[in-house]
């Protein structure tokens, strides 16, 4: 995970950032990113508001890396030899977290950093490149090994496996459960598997 950078000064208290967090990722599934302030988050956390403003800039940054820990948690790279196995678990993972109340706040800090340019570039930086870091390590294995094609753009490849379960947590119109996530690493393997793509050799 990449966590925010502290500011210069006395470094961070591990017990005490996972305090913050812990207490913010509480506040986010109770009332959303705006139940998230910084004058709640130390009451909760016991942690002062000046040592949160020493560590994160706003409380934006503080809910993405709350977010991202959760996240990060609930949807490791599992790394069990197969390509296959490690995008349905972590398809399968990432589908019950957007499904839960945390999960759901991810419309809420996209919609955020539409009118923050700082706020666009730290869910960037955070979040998105981060996570994409943990499952890019699953498709350079599989490449690697052979298994999946390497014609083709990771970038895009990814976005096949990952894009559905934004779209439908957006939007709604569709389950986020296990059976959506098999579907969904289903249909994108039957174009990115090897051994199923017409390749001429």
């Amino acid at each position: 995970m990449t966590a925010q950078v502290p500011k210069a000064g006395r470094p961070r208290s591990e017990p005490a950032r996972r305090a913050v967090l812990t207490a913010c990722g509480e506040l986010l599934q109770q009332g959303g990113l705006r139940a998230a302030t910084t004058d709640r988050i130390a009451a909760l956390s016991g942690v002062s508001k000046a040592t949160i403003y020493k560590w994160w800039p706003n409380k934006y940054a503080v809910a993405l890396e709350a977010f991202l820990s959760q996240m990060d948690a609930e949807s490791p790279d599992p790394d069990t030899g197969s390509a296959a196995e490690d995008f349905r678990l972590t398809v399968r993972g990432t589908a019950r977290f957007y499904a839960s109340p945390i999960g759901r706040i991810f419309a809420q800090l996209l919609a955020e950093a539409q009118s923050d340019p700082t706020e666009a570039s730290d869910l960037l930086g955070q979040l998105v490149t981060s996570r994409r870091g943990v499952v890019r390590a699953i498709w350079d294995r599989g490449v690697l090994r052979g298994e999946l094609r390497d014609d083709v753009d990771p970038d895009v490849a990814l976005d096949l496996f990952f894009g559905p379960l934004v779209y439908r947590m957006l939007a709604g119109h569709a389950p986020l459960d296990e059976q959506a996530a098999d579907e969904v690493v289903r249909v994108a393997l039957s174009g990115l598997n090897r051994m199923n793509s017409h390749e001429t050799t």
